[in-house]
């Protein structure tokens, strides 16, 4: 009798601890655990962060901290065989995107803002950026003043597309103002002759400088018009699945890794041309690397 009592504890005792663990499992992870299924939000022009290859394979600096993120998934949830879904996005969707349930994480080039903060979350800070300008060598433009009456072309949805309608506003430079879907289109409108400037991240302007044919012939100028600090997207209020991404890319930095992961994107040669970035770990990235954080920088 003693033996079924204690059986019947036992038996028990496990629903409980299952029960206890399902309820542990909330928002996003619940989602990933039920579906096995988590779905990632890419970009397609965004070198080096995270950009298609070929129509094959995404690549980049930021895909692979998200493969990171991913990885440290599978361990949680004990689901070694979790299928990863791709979804490509741009700029003026992905928020929607995220919140409705398409994707379930974005780790790109998004900036983390007060704005954006209203809307969704985001992970420790992955990069930090100064916003420039990419122009022709012998254009004569060295800042924005330069921009005077001129076409400027940037990313629509992105903060630098809102920035520079602010600086045209008030420094009445009388710019038009290109806005295109990505960054790939940005560059080539600016190739064309169609702008004489594209606005945007600066090492984003590098990774676009990098494909063309002669990287030589442009020139990333002008005094940085904002810092911004880019984090992976998450919906808000959802703890368990930010802590994932927050520890998992604080670990990175903690351990060095995140070095080998810069060098390897903006130090060396990228595909899909063997291009080198030549874009140098900055002070704000090497404070980042020491003390992680998912500060916004307004």
């Amino acid at each position: 009798m003693k033996l079924v009592k204690l059986a019947t504890l036992l038996v028990a005792a496990g629903i409980a601890s299952g029960v206890a663990h399902a309820q542990q499992l909330t928002g996003t992870l619940q989602k990933i655990k039920e579906t096995g299924v988590i779905t990632l939000g890419v970009r397609e022009s965004s070198i080096p962060f995270n950009y298609n290859l070929g129509g094959v394979r995404q690549v980049g600096y930021s895909y692979d901290i998200n493969m990171k993120i991913v990885e440290a998934i599978k361990k949680q949830l004990n689901l070694p065989n979790l299928q990863v879904k791709e979804i490509p996005i741009t700029s003026q969707n992905r928020i929607t995107l995220l919140q409705n349930g398409t994707i379930d994480i974005e780790c790109g080039s998004t900036t983390n803002n007060l704005e954006r903060q209203k809307q969704v979350s985001f992970s420790t800070t992955i990069f930090v950026i100064g916003t420039r300008l990419l122009t022709k060598a012998d254009s004569g433009i060295k800042d924005f003043a330069d921009l005077k009456g001129k076409n400027v072309v940037t990313t629509a949805g992105t903060t630098s597309e809102r920035l520079l309608r602010s600086i045209n506003d008030e420094q009445k430079l009388g710019m038009n103002i290109i806005s295109t879907k990505d960054h790939g289109q940005s560059f080539l409108t600016l190739q064309s002759g169609r702008a004489a400037a594209f606005m945007m991240d600066d090492a984003l302007l590098y990774g676009e400088r990098a494909k063309a044919r002669n990287p030589a012939e442009w020139v990333v100028v002008g005094k940085p018009q904002s810092r911004e600090a880019y984090g992976c997207m998450l919906r808000k209020d959802d703890a368990p699945f930010k802590k994932i991404a927050d520890t998992t890319i604080t670990g990175l930095m903690k351990s060095g890794e995140i070095n080998a992961m810069y060098k390897k994107w903006f130090e060396q040669p990228v595909p899909p041309r063997g291009l080198n970035l030549d874009f140098k770990l900055s002070e704000d990235m090497k404070a980042l690397f020491k003390n992680p954080n998912d500060k916004a920088f307004d």
